[in-house]
Formats: structure tokens, C-alpha cells, sequence
């Protein structure tokens, strides 16, 4: 790591111009390629991916999304009203003639269809706008054309209430100014300058967390073109890319600007930081993207191009901290320092930095009182973690949306006018075989409107050649109810089995709420096996960089409540409603089924990175001092400043991400933001410290024949000191002295 660090200052010029023409390049390439997202949730095997697969086979052409125009007329009209009606056709044939449209099915045709499409008082109406391709793959100007045509002075004239639904109308209300992140970075930047006192230190964490997350961001765009991506990862990684780099370039600039107070030189001092505080970063970053790429386990390429996204976006924070802050180092100088620093540095010379002040106070009454405080932070942990036990996965659709944006309204009016099942219907497609099955999905039919939670059903549409049908079932309940999800499993394991006893078809129910609920349940069924091994890597990293049981253990603990009571927070705001509304995070719904996974992925690296900034410099002293108690508090006093500014910093970029205006990225922000608050204010800094005094020398304990078998792979440079012998190796005269306080012969810091 030094000499990387050298390199990069002695060659500054070329360390930064070349991270600017990677961030040039990637920005050139994403621009030229444009952006091939896909949000396909289909997972192959399960009942709804085979109905889709008959569905695209029986009735080709039929791929593209499908969206509604719904419109409310005033109190003494109706939609048959003739002023409305012509306003409204000639609105539908305006758009029918757009590119991209493929067709237009208008509630004032000819048959029953069409009549179907207004409702019983007669003001509500939709027609279904179909264009030629799925949503990922609709032009924004294209939806945005379709929105124009139908809502505009003309025809929403008289009190004529207009509005669209459907996924690629949804595009058009997805955010285009980056307002979360410039809101971030600007909190991040005022954090920063309060705590350095340096305009030019205070800049550096956010130029390089800029340069590496917007090389991720663009390189994200190209992953797309090459594998499965969710249209939510780059603003993820973008997420995840400015906490983790700022906080990163943070941790190395403060241990840079102590060594410039002892009076090391600018290079020298850049060096050590990156050589001790910089080993620390790339473990920190080598367990995020374990903890990210442990998705792949699943072996769902929807995850798995999210994995790999957030991976890539962690490992250029990584290289840009060790790399392209050095070289901004040494080009600042001095200037990392106040002046009131420098002007106290010039006539005093170098003075020891001892930790004083309310970090070394707390590191004292943590030490006084474990057992108390150790109580009372388990008992906050476990109240906030108390909601996960009512977690629901599902459907999180546009009825979840803000109440002002048109998808919302528009989901509103067709609940109101037909129900709250037309949102989303399901598709029990059939492969038939013989006139024999011909009549017994006509039988099917009737059975699924007889049936409990059924709205109605359409009649059997059959393809030309015969060999499929598809029934249109409507539920009477949301698609992100449960009881819509009860109604899918009642119809997939008795209705249609006794219906179709005695035929030779084969009946299949998709659709998209069947959809959601077959990817939660394999989401559901892998997630022991992926969190299993989630906690056995970051365990065995942890054990290869301390040598000890205790410390793998106790992190894998307190990682696993930081995970839980941070969606203990998300599923109150989320899928309780707590304040969701007034915060324009839209109405309570349930919790989209890949949150989960990506949520332990996240959590347990960002855990990880406190855990390894926080011990590491425990471990430093319990090497040279072989004290617990004063490796603890010394550990604790030390840092514990310098994580609650990361952890601050990191919450305000977090939090910040709430106003993009995705509820995905909502969710993702507050629960990271819960995440690092309980994980920096109550974890490792009273539940951590506590334990560790409770548990004493026991917690760097390690099986001297596991100690030999274990290769050597330790954060600390190779040259750092070891004056002190490990617990086995001490006598027990040596081990009660050093837990009773007495401090050993080895020197101190």
C-alpha cells in the first residue's frame, strides 16, 4: 500500500488525469450506447413463468406493455355524454397514430369489451393503450407523447378528469434532476468542513467519492448492455458508492492530518495514511462486496446484475481512496490543516494528540458501567426490530405511489369505478389438446367466477389455432393484498384441479401479481442459504484479519441487529404507513420481495466497515499492550469521533435519497440510514465497547493449532509492532494482572 501511495504522488498529475479519463471514457460510452435496463422478474421454473411462456407462445405479438387512459366526468355528465365522448375519441385516435403505439381498445367500440370499460354510474371509463414493445424498452418521449395527447387544456375542458397508468407511463414520472445526491454531497461537504476546519481537506473525501461513483454510474449503464440490470442499480450504487467513498476518504484524511500535527512531512504523512488507515479501507470494501455478491448464491439474474453493479461501484471508491486522494494530498499539502492548525503547528512544533473531551469521557463511563448500558442498547435494538416479525412481501404497485402524481390517480379512479382487482389481474392460460379441453376450459371459466375472491372472469379467449386459451380473472381484492395472493395459491392447488380433472390440458395462472408472489416465495426459500453464507465470509475475514472467535462472532450478532431493526424502521414508514404520506413516500403497501436480499447484502457490508475501523485500532493497542480493558477504551476514545462523522455523513446522504422520488430508492435510504444510525450510535459505540469489557481477554481468544493453520493476513502494515503475546501464550499471573488494570511493561501509546 505504501507503494501505491508514492507512485501516486510522485506521478500526481497522471494518477488524476488518468481517473478523469476513465470518468470521461465510461460517460462517452454510456451516452453513445444509451441505457438497456431490464426489470424482468421472472424467475424460470415457476407456474407464472410457464403461463407467460404459453401466453408468448399461443398469442405472439402480445409482448408489448400495456397501459390505461382513465378518465372521471363531473357530476352531471357521463362518459356516454356526446361532448365528452367526442373529446375522449378523438383524444384515443390522436394517440393511436403515435409512434410506438401498437393499438388503442376504446370503451366506445362495438361488443361487450368494449362496454365492459365504463363503469355502472357510468362516469368512469379507461381504454387500454398497448404499445409495440415492454416498458424497459418504450422511449421516455414516447409515454411522454401519450401523456400529452390525452391530458391537455382540450380535453380535460368542463371538469373532465384525465389521467394514466401502466408501467411505461410510470417513466415519465421517474425523476431526471439529481436532486438527492447534489443534497447529499452538500450536507456530506458542510459535516466535513465542520470537522476539519479545512476548505481544501473538506473537499477532497467529495471530489474523490464523485470521480469513482460517477465512473461506477456510467459503468453501470454499460453493464446493462451485457447482462440483466434493474433500472434502480445505478442510483443504488450511487447510494452506496458516496456513503462508503466519502466515508472512506474520511477516515484516511484524518489519519493523514494527525500525522501532519506531529510534524511528519505532507508525503510521508499521505503515506503512512494510506499504509495504515488505507489497509483498513480496502478490507472494509472487500467485505461490502462479499457481503453484495453473496446475491449470486441465488442464482436470479435479476439480483445478480444488481450484485455486481453495487460491487463495481464499491470497488472504485476503494481504488480511488488509495490512489486518487493521495495524489490530491500531496497537491493540497499544508492546506489540509486549518490555519489556526497550521499558524499552532508553526509556533508550538508538534504536540501529542490524546484523546480528551466527551469521546475519551464515554470511553471511561462505557468502561464503568458495561452491564448496564450493554442492557439498555439490547433493548432499544430489540424494539426497533419487533415490526420485521409482520413482515409482507408483495406487489408494490402504483396505488403506492404520491397522491399527486397521475399513475396514482389514475390506479385511484379505476379502483373506485370497477374495483380494486381491475389493477391487476391475473392470467390463467391453458394448453389444450382436442375439443375435450375446448369445453373443459369453458368449464374452468365458470368455476373461476363461482369462485370466493373473484370480481369476474372473462370468458375463454382462444389463439387461432386452437391449441390455447386465457381466461381474464379479476379479484376483488388489490394486487398487493393478501388476500389476492391467498386467491392465487386457492386457484392454482383446488380450483383448477377440480376443474380440470378428467382433461389432458395443462393450466397455468400468471400475471403480475402471480409474478411477484412466485419471486418472493424463491426469494423466501433461499434467503437461510444467503444469509448463511453472507455470515460465514464476513465471519472468516474477520477471523483472518483479529485471530480471535470472540470478535467474528460478536460482529455477525450485531450485524444481524442492525439488519433487523433498520427494516424494523422500513416496514413502520412502509408497510405500516407511519408518515409515508406526509413524506411523499406514498400509501402503506408491502415491501417489494428482492428488499430483502439486497438490504442484507448492504447492511452487513456498511456493518462490517464500522466493525473493522472500530476494532482494528482495539487490536493495534491489545498488540502492544496486551490490556483489554485499556485496548477497549482507548480503541473506543479514539475513533468513536471520527465514525459518528462518518456516520452522520453517511445518514445525510442516505436520507437525502428519500426526495428522488422512486420508492425503491426511498426504501434503500431509509433503511441504510437506520442502519448506520443504530450501528455507529448504539452498536459500536455502547453495545460493542460493553460486551467486550464484559467479556475481557476472552474476546481476542484463538486456539493456538487454529492459530498455526490460519494463513497470516492482517490489516495492520507487516512492519507494525507486536509487543505483546496473545492470551494462550501469556501466563495466568500475566492475564489477571492485565485484566485488573495494571498496565504491562509494554509500551504505550
Amino acid at each position: 500500500m505504501a507503494a501505491i501511495a508514492r507512485w501516486c504522488m510522485r506521478h500526481r498529475l497522471v494518477a488524476v488525469l488518468i481517473w478523469l479519463l476513465a470518468l470521461g471514457g465510461t460517460a462517452t460510452a454510456a451516452v453513445t450506447a444509451g441505457t438497456a435496463f431490464s426489470n424482468d422478474y421472472e424467475v424460470p421454473g415457476t407456474e407464472s413463468s410457464r403461463a407467460h411462456a404459453l401466453l408468448r407462445e399461443g398469442f405472439p405479438g402480445q409482448g408489448g406493455d400495456t397501459d390505461t387512459v382513465v378518465w372521471r366526468t363531473p357530476d352531471h355528465q357521463t362518459a356516454r355524454t356526446p361532448a365528452v365522448e367526442e373529446r375522449m375519441t378523438r383524444a384515443l385516435a390522436a394517440i393511436a397514430e403515435l409512434p410506438g403505439v401498437g393499438s388503442v381498445g376504446s370503451p366506445y367500440g362495438p361488443g361487450p369489451e368494449s362496454a365492459a370499460r365504463i363503469s355502472a354510474d357510468g362516469r368512469t371509463a379507461y381504454a387500454v393503450v398497448s404499445f409495440d414493445r415492454p416498458a424497459d424498452a418504450v422511449p421516455k418521449a414516447q409515454a411522454e407523447a401519450v401523456v400529452d395527447a390525452a391530458k391537455n387544456p382540450t380535453t380535460e375542458a368542463d371538469g373532465l378528469q384525465v389521467e394514466l397508468g401502466g408501467r411505461a407511463i410510470g417513466l415519465t414520472e421517474a425523476p431526471t434532476a439529481h436532486l438527492a445526491e447534489a443534497i447529499g454531497v452538500a450536507v456530506a461537504a458542510l459535516v466535513l468542513f465542520l470537522a476539519f476546519g479545512s476548505l481544501a481537506a473538506s473537499m477532497l473525501p467529495i471530489a474523490t467519492a464523485l470521480v469513482s461513483v460517477g465512473t461506477a454510474y456510467f459503468g453501470i449503464t454499460l453493464l446493462g448492455h451485457t447482462m440483466a440490470v434493474a433500472d434502480f442499480a445505478p442510483m443504488l450504487g450511487t447510494l452506496v458508492g458516496l456513503g462508503v467513498g466519502i466515508d472512506y476518504a474520511l477516515f484516511i484524511v484524518t489519519r493523514h492530518r494527525k500525522a501532519l500535527k506531529r510534524g511528519v512531512a505532507v508525503h510521508e504523512a499521505a503515506e503512512q495514511a494510506v499504509a495504515t488507515t488505507g489497509r483498513a479501507v480496502v478490507f472494509a470494501g472487500a467485505t461490502v462486496c462479499i457481503a453484495l455478491l453473496g446475491m449470486l448464491v441465488l442464482r436470479l439474474n435479476f439480483l445478480g446484475g444488481v450484485a455486481i453493479a453495487a460491487s463495481l461501484t464499491v470497488v472504485l471508491t476503494v481504488a480511488a481512496s488509495v490512489t486518487l486522494l493521495p495524489a490530491l494530498l500531496s497537491y493540497i499539502g499544508m492546506r489540509a490543516l486549518s490555519r489556526r492548525e497550521r499558524r499552532r503547528l508553526a509556533e508550538h512544533g508538534p504536540q501529542p494528540e490524546l484523546p480528551t473531551g466527551f469521546a475519551a469521557r464515554w470511553s471511561a463511563f462505557v468502561e464503568r458501567h458495561p452491564k448496564l448500558l450493554g442492557l439498555v442498547a439490547a433493548l432499544v435494538m430489540a424494539g426497533l426490530a419487533l415490526p420485521t416479525l409482520s413482515l409482507h412481501l408483495g406487489t408494490s404497485d402504483q396505488g403506492n405511489n404520491p397522491e399527486t402524481s397521475t399513475t396514482r390517480k389514475a390506479y385511484d379512479l379505476l379502483a373506485d369505478g370497477f374495483g380494486p382487482g381491475v389493477n391487476g389481474p391475473l392470467s390463467v392460460v391453458a394448453r389444450l389438446d382436442g375439443a375435450g379441453d375446448r369445453l373443459a376450459v369453458e368449464n374452468l371459466a365458470e368455476s373461476l367466477r363461482s369462485t370466493e375472491g373473484v370480481a369476474s372472469a372473462g370468458p375463454a379467449v382462444f389463439n387461432r389455432g386452437g391449441d390455447t386459451a386465457v381466461v381474464t380473472v379479476i379479484p376483488d381484492s388489490s394486487p398487493q393484498s393478501r388476500a389476492t395472493s391467498d386467491l392465487v395459491t386457492e386457484l392454482r392447488e383446488d380450483v383448477i384441479p377440480r376443474a380440470a380433472h378428467g382433461s389432458t390440458m395443462e393450466v397455468h395462472v400468471g400475471g403480475v401479481t402471480a409474478g411477484y408472489d412466485d419471486f418472493a416465495d424463491v426469494i423466501v426459500g433461499k434467503l437461510p442459504l444467503f444469509v448463511g453464507v453472507v455470515i460465514a465470509l464476513g465471519c472468516i475475514l474477520l477471523l483472518l484479519a483479529f485471530r480471535s472467535i470472540g470478535i467474528p462472532l460478536k460482529a455477525a450478532a450485531m450485524n444481524v441487529a442492525a439488519v433487523a431493526s433498520s427494516f424494523g424502521v422500513v416496514i413502520a414508514i412502509f408497510q405500516w404507513g407511519w408518515g409515508s404520506e406526509p413524506m411523499g413516500l406514498g400509501s402503506a403497501g408491502p415491501i417489494e420481495p428482492f428488499l430483502p436480499v439486497i438490504m442484507v447484502s448492504v447492511l452487513f457490508g456498511l456493518s462490517m466497515d464500522y466493525q473493522v475501523f472500530l476494532v482494528s485500532r482495539m487490536y493495534e493497542e491489545w498488540l502492544e499492550t496486551g490490556d483489554n480493558r485499556r485496548a477497549v477504551r482507548v480503541g473506543l476514545a479514539e475513533t468513536s469521533r471520527v465514525i459518528n462523522s462518518a456516520a452522520v455523513i453517511m445518514i445525510s446522504v442516505f436520507l437525502a435519497f428519500v426526495l428522488s422520488g422512486d420508492r425503491i430508492i426511498a426504501m434503500f435510504g431509509i433503511a441504510l440510514a437506520a442502519a448506520v444510525a443504530l450501528d455507529a450510535f448504539v452498536l459500536r459505540t455502547l453495545l460493542v465497547p460493553a460486551l467486550m469489557h464484559l467479556l475481557g481477554g476472552a474476546n481476542w481468544w484463538l486456539p493456538a493449532w487454529l492459530d498455526r493453520a490460519l494463513p497470516k493476513i492482517s490489516i495492520e502494515p507487516p512492519d507494525s509492532l507486536r509487543h505483546a503475546t496473545l492470551p494462550a501464550q501469556r501466563t495466568g499471573a500475566e492475564a489477571a494482572r492485565s485484566e485488573d488494570g495494571a498496565e504491562p511493561a509494554a509500551p504505550s501509546r
